[in-house]
């Protein structure tokens, strides 16, 4: 099952292969912006623009709207 961005914590994120490393910035920007609402938000974050156009991202994370 794909991991959702908007619940997930730093680790968690971090697991994920193609946002390893990124963790922190995803939450504090999720912190800041208020939930992701599109995968292609992943860009926004400081250092994200490379990871976010991968093909394989949306695999394995996702981005619920409560």
């Amino acid at each position: 099952m794909a991991l959702d961005i908007n619940t997930a914590t730093a680790d968690e994120i971090d697991a994920v292969p193609a946002l390893k490393g990124h963790g922190f910035e995803i939450v504090r920007y999720r912190e800041d912006r208020g939930r992701f609402t599109a995968l292609r938000q992943l860009a926004e974050v400081p250092g994200m623009a490379e990871a976010a156009a991968r093909d394989d991202l949306a695999a394995a994370v996702r981005c619920d709207q409560e």
